[in-house]
């Protein structure tokens, strides 16, 4: 009797920073949340799932696993729970900006829904499936489709935010990641009532976004101009971050990671960016050479020893998914 293993593997998600926030969803209002992000290739998530007599996993995250297991099989309406085992070979640390949590449900689900004979459907259905997309959906849609990405924001709590725009960023870019190996950013309680306590995002914050998203950063990634897209990505970052400012350390998680931050620019990085509410910190240089010196550098100040420094590239292409027959 043949028997089905099914191999996913995905990167992780930056996003850059949303467009608006805290206006409610009246008519009349703008679309909510919205943004830009982008898909790299490491750190990532590598899972496989093979036929078992019960429901187990192993592996980091193994029990955040299998509560999407089961938040799976109640949205298919599964009769029983699915008799299976996940290991998880890899998975980056959660809440740190980015999107383990998303990555991770958005593979479990899919492998749930290959074992159950069913279709994958869209990725926002594939998202609320798992509980994913309630703010931003640029996980769920770099899941699918990986690359530069932007959303609109929704119309109703419900919705999960549309693609309006993806491209791909050359293949000779990289991405310098700092990625802390003890601090967490705000998630669960803590970041719905800091949502709650924001200021709503001005109209000419989001304008002045919106504008930067559609004129400049997209044309320089359509253009393969390294400098330009730098340098509107920190301008992207720092209106966006503003907007965060009442509760963190101004645009950046604290005044560590600002002091990162800004020694990153020293080093002549001017593409540098928090992910999410971070700790995470991200840079864009133009190639593996550079990115390699500039993580020699970090590696000798004593500022960023207590941060993973990972050289990655830009994850052009969405999840890949292998189905394996084995006796």
């Amino acid at each position: 009797m043949m028997q089905h293993v099914i191999r996913v593997t995905t990167g992780s998600r930056l996003h850059f920073g949303m467009f608006s926030f805290g206006h409610g969803f009246e008519r009349a209002a703008p679309r909510q949340f919205g943004g830009v992000g982008l898909m790299v290739a490491e750190p990532g998530i590598r899972l496989r799932v093979r036929p078992a007599p019960m429901l187990g996993a192993t592996g980091p995250l193994a029990n955040r696993a299998l509560d999407f297991v089961r938040r799976t099989a109640t949205a298919m309406k599964l009769p029983a729970l699915p008799q299976c085992h996940i290991h998880i070979e890899s998975a980056p640390r959660e809440h740190i900006g980015l999107g383990t949590g998303t990555q991770l449900g958005m593979a479990v689900a899919t492998a749930i829904h290959i074992l159950a004979g069913e279709p994958l459907g869209l990725p926002g259905e594939l998202a609320a499936t798992v509980g994913r997309g309630q703010r931003s959906a640029i996980g769920a849609h770099g899941f699918a489709v990986g690359g530069l990405l932007v959303e609109a924001g929704k119309r109703q709590a419900e919705d999960v935010s549309p693609l309006v725009a993806r491209m791909e960023l050359p293949a000779e870019w990289r991405v310098l990641l700092l990625l802390p190996r003890h601090t967490t950013g705000l998630h669960g309680d803590a970041e719905r009532q800091a949502f709650a306590r924001l200021p709503a995002v001005p109209p000419e914050a989001t304008a002045a976004l919106c504008t930067e998203a559609l004129l400049h950063l997209l044309p320089a990634a359509a253009d393969a101009d390294f400098e330009s897209f730098s340098a509107s990505l920190d301008r992207f970052g720092q209106t966006a971050g503003s907007c965060f400012a009442s509760q963190q350390e101004g645009m950046f998680f604290d005044r560590h990671t600002a002091s990162l931050a800004k020694r990153l620019r020293e080093l002549d990085i001017e593409g540098v960016g928090q992910s999410s509410w971070g700790p995470s910190l991200f840079a864009i240089v133009p190639n593996e050479t550079a990115g390699q010196d500039i993580a020699a550098r970090l590696g000798e100040e004593a500022d960023a020893a207590d941060y993973d420094c990972i050289l990655t590239r830009c994850e052009n292409q969405g999840a890949r998914v292998e189905v394996e027959s084995t006796p």
